[in-house]
């Protein structure tokens, strides 16, 4: 039996309600940029948030329906990079400007965390830029001991790689932390790596086969707030419609 820890935190529907209204949208400004004529449609986006990274979802895009114009196949990898680093520029503008609120419980779960001494990490296949900003500076009063991301891997989830690359830089066991995701992949990734997960959902993966996780809720909650609903897990997690940092330990 292990001991919590630590918590590694996925970003992305986790952290910030970014895939509908914020990657979705700065992805489909990008190709209107770029002179592509196509977008992503919500349905849409959720079948290609099943490929893990953005710039893998665009060569699946151009590879299974095209971009509505030839690409040359020696040109993919450039105009995919600089359509991605686009894209990064035009998230992290929303970002900045407030547009993308934090999900419900999130801030007050992770003050809890940094009184309790928990070592707190960021990972997250998304961009490193966008987790930089999140991280430094939308929660800029959050020390995160890591933040991970990007392609500081080279196998996305649903494999375990950068979930083992935290546990390294934070000197954890992985029976001492727990992962909070939102996605199928992402609890996979976390089961894969040792860990127990607490899956919290959101429009896109409500639907989505979340049971290998030890917990799901539907968010974290807050008690004058938007409150928690228990999917799965002990009775014991939630106080007031919030999931509390003294709830998780049950899990352990």
């Amino acid at each position: 039996m292990g001991t919590l820890q630590g918590l590694f935190f996925d970003q992305d529907g986790v952290i910030i309600d970014t895939e509908r209204d914020g990657h979705r949208v700065s992805f489909n400004e990008t190709f209107k940029e770029f002179g592509f004529p196509f977008e992503w449609g919500i349905d849409e986006y959720h079948d290609l948030l099943q490929i893990a990274g953005g710039k893998e979802r665009m060569k699946h895009h151009l590879q299974t329906k095209g971009f509505g114009r030839p690409v040359k196949p020696e040109e993919v990898d450039d105009l995919i990079a600089r359509m991605h680093k686009r894209k990064t520029a035009l998230f992290i503008e929303m970002v900045e400007s407030g547009r993308l609120p934090l999900r419900p419980g999130i801030h007050r779960f992770l003050h809890e965390a940094v009184a309790s001494g928990l070592k707190l990490a960021v990972c997250t296949t998304s961009s490193e830029k966008a987790a930089h900003a999140i991280a430094y500076q939308v929660l800029k009063d959050i020390p995160f001991e890591v933040v991970l991301a990007g392609d500081v891997v080279s196998k996305k989830k649903p494999d375990p790689e950068i979930y083992n690359l935290a546990l390294a830089k934070t000197d954890l066991r992985a029976d001492d932390v727990l992962v909070v995701e939102d996605s199928r992949n992402g609890v996979l990734a976390g089961k894969a790596a040792g860990m127990r997960v607490l899956a919290t959902t959101n429009v896109y993966t409500e639907k989505e086969d979340l049971s290998p996780a030890d917990a799901i809720v539907t968010c974290l909650g807050d008690p004058g707030g938007e409150r928690a609903v228990l999917k799965k897990g002990p009775e014991g997690l939630l106080r007031e419609g919030a999931v509390t940092i003294e709830g998780v330990r049950q899990l352990f």
